[in-house]
């Protein structure tokens, strides 16, 4: 039987010694977050029940907002209401419940260490909250509301929704587009139905040769039968200029101001004034070139013909 000798028995001990401590310490900070815990669990019952009082009261306020201005004030404008009610509510809310449940904690305290955590939280996300405060802003002010079709450079389509954050557009060939707030709200923006009517205008022309009185007068016949342009309004044809192939036209009505509208009364026009001007025997040119040479041209000719 080998017994240990002093040498090998110290480190034995020490190690069995360091992890019965590290056992003890381990164990002995559990049940102090334990009891931490139990004796805290009315205290988040409480702060549960201010939770639930904050959901009835957001509740409760946006129903009576919504009664309040719903008839006077722009769809827009509500939405940003609510949501600016919300936001109030439950922040209010949310502080009171980490006092009740953290008493250490004051307002005062609270509203440091957020504003601490908004400017690192802002330098992070500084792109998401320019689209969120663009958003209520466009929502506060913006001309245009959910079903207007907008235009901002490239962009076409019919305004589905204005959120915090983005905008949805639908567009005219049916997908839907996301599109951040910032860049409706830096870039110019085109409200395309902000009135019922818009009007609208196409170039024609007339060969050199043909009475140009008489082919205004025959063009201003063909607009009084088309069902797609507003009586209304004065449908407006003029002489334009002088084009490479013959004298140009313009012709200007007022039309519904939806894209659909605005193409299915441009395609009747159209349609209308060709069928007028071949009726009146007006020739409608194509592009003409003529070529002129410095120097007489010769013809050669086969000697066979």
């Amino acid at each position: 039987m080998t017994q240990a000798t002093p040498d090998t028995a110290l480190p034995a001990a020490k190690a069995a010694f360091s992890l019965d401590h590290v056992v003890a310490v381990a164990l002995n900070t559990l049940m102090q977050a334990w009891t931490g815990f139990v004796a805290r669990l009315p205290m988040l019952g409480i702060a549960l029940v201010i939770l639930l009082i904050t959901w009835l009261l957001a509740w409760a306020s946006l129903k009576l907002a919504h009664r309040i201005a719903g008839k006077r004030a722009r769809p827009s404008l509500l939405r940003l209401i609510e949501r600016l009610i919300k936001i109030a509510i439950w922040a209010a809310g949310l502080l009171l419940a980490a006092i009740v449940v953290f008493p250490d904690l004051s307002p005062a305290k609270a509203l440091g260490g957020l504003g601490l955590l908004s400017v690192a939280v802002g330098f992070a996300f500084r792109d998401t909250f320019e689209n969120f405060f663009a958003g209520m802003l466009m929502l506060w002010k913006y001309p245009f509301e959910s079903g207007d079709f907008i235009e901002c450079g490239d962009l076409l389509g019919r305004v589905e929704r204005v959120h915090i954050r983005m905008t949805t557009l639908r567009q005219t060939t049916g997908e839907l587009l996301l599109v951040p707030n910032s860049r409706l709200f830096k870039n110019p923006v085109l409200v395309l139905t902000d009135q019922p009517e818009r009007r609208i205008s196409i170039i024609t022309g007339v060969a050199y040769s043909v009475d140009l009185a008489a082919a205004l007068e025959v063009i201003e016949k063909a607009m009084d039968g088309c069902e797609d342009v507003m009586r209304e309004r004065p449908v407006q044809v003029f002489a334009h200029g002088f084009g490479d192939s013959g004298m140009e036209i313009e012709v200007a009505w007022w039309c519904g101001s939806t894209p659909l509208e605005v193409r299915r009364s441009r395609s009747e026009v159209v349609v209308a004034i060709k069928a007028a001007l071949d009726a009146a025997g007006m020739e409608i040119p194509f592009p003409y070139r003529t070529l002129t040479f410095a120097e007489p041209l010769t013809i050669a000719r086969d000697a066979d013909s």
